[in-house]
């Protein structure tokens, strides 16, 4: 099968064809139809996560996906050839991905069914994002009326953080350059912006002079952000960036943990029509090279793969 893999840490990926997986006792194999661009797949492809998790070369890059199951391993029942299902494949050592034909992931592991009403496409971006943002939002719990401040807006998990905040009936301040960014963020239920190119800790001051109750830190400096929160504000990075210094706040790292149960509740949001990521642009299955340097350069929303 055609696969998207690198060969050793910081290695180009490239598309190379490789065994097709076969499923183990307790494991499906899933045809991938769509899968998805995440900064997981970026630090993969990089060597960022050498030391910090094992890897089986060649890997595959790509961790969202959607598609079909189409063979069981011995002792699953929860899943039949024919199912349409989601989710985020994180075995280790790294070595599965989705940005394949093909993937072989634990029946118990992070895949569910794709809710009625819910396309391939909508279903194969939302599991990691998804995941990343409900994490936040938990990590901070807003209250009605709070300003939030959403930093690194424009990416997957930002656009659906804005969502998420805004259905807490909090009120978001988004980062986002002017322009079409700006209009993106907008869009999606931000109530102000800031401009990430100027200086944030000015424009958030003088919208919340007394400071904001919480941020979400998912690109730009952390010290800026715990800076303009209020006394008691809740800060949570997905970079495991937290503030220096000791201030009158809790900041805490947060990480997605996209369980079955985590990605039900997600389709269910998403056929509901109450949360939706927008996808950017789509690319085959050999153009990832360039979706990867895409994605680096920065996005609206979601990158997504569409694999024949």
């Amino acid at each position: 099968m055609r696969a998207i893999v690198i060969d050793d840490f910081g290695a180009a990926p490239t598309v190379a064809e490789i065994p097709d997986p076969v499923p183990g006792p307790g494991e499906v194999r899933v045809k991938v139809r769509v899968a998805s661009l995440n900064g997981f797949d970026l630090a993969m492809a990089r060597g960022w996560l050498r030391g910090m998790m094992d890897h089986e070369f060649p890997a595959t890059l790509g961790r969202d996906f959607a598609g079909t199951v189409d063979a069981v391993g011995e002792g699953v029942s929860a899943y039949a050839p024919g199912d349409e299902v989601f989710g985020v494949v994180l075995t280790q050592p790294l070595h599965h991905g989705s940005f394949a034909d093909h993937l072989v992931i634990p029946a118990d592991h992070n895949i569910a069914p794709i809710p009625a009403g819910v396309d391939l496409l909508r279903a194969g971006t939302i599991g990691l994002a998804g995941a990343a943002a409900l994490a936040s939002l938990g990590a901070v719990a807003p209250h009605r009326g709070d300003l939030v401040l959403v930093s690194g807006a424009t990416g997957g998990v930002g656009a659906a953080a804005i969502q998420l905040a805004v259905q807490a009936g909090a009120e978001v301040i988004a980062t986002a350059a002017p322009g079409g960014e700006a209009a993106f963020v907008r869009e999606l239920g931000a109530v102000h912006v800031v401009d990430y190119t100027g200086d944030v800790a000015a424009q958030v001051r003088q919208l919340a002079p007394g400071g904001i109750a919480a941020a979400l830190h998912y690109a730009g400096d952390p010290d800026v952000l715990a800076g303009v929160l209020m006394e008691g504000g809740r800060y949570a990075t997905l970079l495991s960036a937290l503030p220096s210094g000791d201030l009158p706040i809790t900041a805490v790292p947060i990480y997605a943990t996209p369980h079955r149960e985590v990605l039900e509740h997600l389709g269910a949001l998403v056929a509901g029509g109450e949360l939706r990521l927008p996808v950017q642009r789509t690319y085959s299955l050999d153009a990832v090279p360039k979706a990867l340097e895409d994605f680096a350069a920065g996005t609206l929303g979601k990158l997504a793969v569409v694999i024949d």
